[in-house]
């Protein structure tokens, strides 16, 4: 059979744009190299716990059509993110805001003691232009702050010394004059409840999906079967590394199952010091507020990324982005293939970024 589309990747943006072509009455074909759908979003019910098995996603945004679109395929309920920081054992509330403050400095209890003593820490800086992560940071929020809450943290997420990092990774930091531990701004939060994996199947309900196939078993075989594809994948493979590789980051999740009803008392926290190998553990039952006699927590460790290796975060400083723009011209100038999501367009997206995108490329070609 002839198909309209085939979909590389049955992740967020491919179902997006799945549900919408079929509606417009397009035949989709997707093809998934994993054994499931919905890419890194994908939830299993473990010990009746939706298990979010490639790490945390708190669906957020500010636009309520992207809001309205969700809930049309799962009801969300109303968790709200709170991340609570482990330094060597003392824990801190995140975003900093003032509850952070006040447990950090004792003697700093209102808005304008927290602005004078972020003031002071940082005047080491005045003057200068940051030229790495680090600086950056201490000119934003202090010594203190970098140091317990971003210096370990951020070593361990990108496998270099702050030092080594750019400032533009952490060109504005949260810092809130108020006591609110919510981690978004935006308007519209939740977790869908029973999980996000029933809302991609719903999206692809009207698709033909074969799972464990790997696009690159045969790709010319795959890029006839269509008129055209839509590719999720990493860019630099499609084009065969031609340009040279790219450079990611990976992840390695270590899941268990606790015989306690309770383990940390919050779906996130992040461990900060350098000396512990993992960035965070998740606790998934209290993403909807779990009554279950057991718990399942997993433990989230960076990693580096080598071929062969799953690529979670585009490392999108300036040698990568200027590869990446070599890649771009060469999707640019053929017309079979569209490149989407994080991987194929080699940036970092939220959910609600990921299914605008989709919106964006169905409202140009569908």
């Amino acid at each position: 059979m002839q198909y309209d589309y085939l979909l590389v990747g049955a992740g967020l943006f491919n179902a997006t744009f799945a549900h919408q072509a079929t509606k417009a009455g397009k035949k989709c074909l997707v093809i998934e190299k994993r054994p499931h759908v919905a890419g890194n979003i994908y939830t299993q019910n473990i010990e009746d716990i939706n298990v979010h098995l490639y790490g945390a996603h708190i669906f957020h945004t500010d636009n309520k059509d992207i809001w309205d679109y969700v809930n049309s395929f799962a009801q969300f309920n109303r968790y709200t993110n709170s991340p609570i920081a482990n330094y060597k054992g003392a824990l801190y509330n995140l975003p900093f805001n003032m509850n952070t403050f006040n447990k950090i400095w004792p003697d700093v209890v209102t808005p304008s003691q927290a602005k004078e003593r972020i003031a002071q820490q940082a005047s080491v800086m005045a003057g200068k232009t940051p030229k790495n992560l680090e600086e950056q940071a201490i000119s934003l929020v202090g010594q203190d702050i970098y140091e317990r809450l971003i210096k370990g943290y951020t070593q361990k997420q990108w496998g270099r010394e702050c030092t080594e990092l750019p400032p533009s990774i952490i060109k504005r930091l949260p810092v809130r004059l108020v006591f609110d531990n919510n981690y978004f701004n935006d308007r519209y939060q939740g977790i869908p409840i029973g999980g996000y994996t029933q809302i991609i199947e719903k999206m692809f309900a009207s698709c033909d999906i074969l799972l464990n196939t790997d696009f690159f078993d045969d790709k010319e075989k795959w890029l006839s079967k269509a008129d055209k594809v839509i590719y999720t994948g990493t860019i630099d493979r499609f084009f065969d590394y031609s340009q040279g590789q790219l450079e990611y980051r990976s992840l390695r999740f270590e899941t268990q199952t606790l015989d306690c009803d309770n383990f940390q008392g919050n779906a996130v926290i992040n461990y900060t010091d350098s000396q512990t190998p993992y960035t965070r553990i998740i606790e998934h039952k209290h993403f909807e507020f779990g009554t279950q006699p057991k718990t399942v927590i997993t433990k989230e460790y960076p990693a580096s990324w080598k071929l062969g290796d799953e690529p979670y975060y585009a490392v999108n400083d300036e040698k990568n982005s200027a590869l990446y723009q070599k890649y771009k011209a060469l999707a640019d100038s053929q017309n079979k293939v569209i490149f989407g999501g994080r991987l194929g367009m080699y940036r970092y997206f939220d959910m609600d970024d990921t299914i605008a995108a989709a919106f964006e490329l169905c409202n140009k070609i569908l």
